[in-house]
């Protein structure tokens, strides 16, 4: 749906003027599938997830939307002091995040911010990969 791509572009916008701790390259993607190589920097991928609609009334609806937000960067050999440094941008970008309106998109209201995969042990043992994604709700009533 069009209203899940127009509220992951705007939290892309949101996260481009906020201020990390690390330079960070954002972007929305419809494949979030990248090249070790191509993670050498922290990599925020912003990908759309989910569209719930809830009827309000006869000539209304409620749309909650679900965008999945990825971190990743390729990590040396220091696993413990490079989970830690990664989880800490994480942690930024949550707080940032948290209950932030949207301002290329006024009509989304912050529902949520879940942090349900903190990392994965998979990635970062097999591609040596830190790889966390937050998931963010918007409601929209039209």
């Amino acid at each position: 749906m069009r209203i899940a791509i127009d509220i992951a572009d705007a939290i892309v916008t949101e996260l481009k003027n906020g201020s990390f701790s690390e330079p960070l390259i954002i972007a929305r993607q419809v494949l979030p599938e990248f090249e070790l190589a191509q993670l050498k920097q922290v990599t925020v991928t912003v990908v759309p997830r989910s569209v719930q609609i809830a009827n309000i009334t006869r000539q209304s609806s409620s749309f909650d939307v679900a965008v999945d937000i990825g971190i990743q960067q390729k990590i040396d050999k220091d696993t413990n002091a490079e989970v830690q440094r990664l989880s800490g941008i994480v942690t930024e970008l949550v707080s940032y995040l948290n209950k932030k309106q949207l301002a290329s998109f006024p009509a989304a209201q912050f529902k949520s911010i879940a942090n349900e995969m903190v990392y994965s042990p998979e990635f970062l043992r097999e591609k040596r990969v830190f790889l966390s994604v937050v998931t963010v709700i918007y409601s929209v009533q039209e």
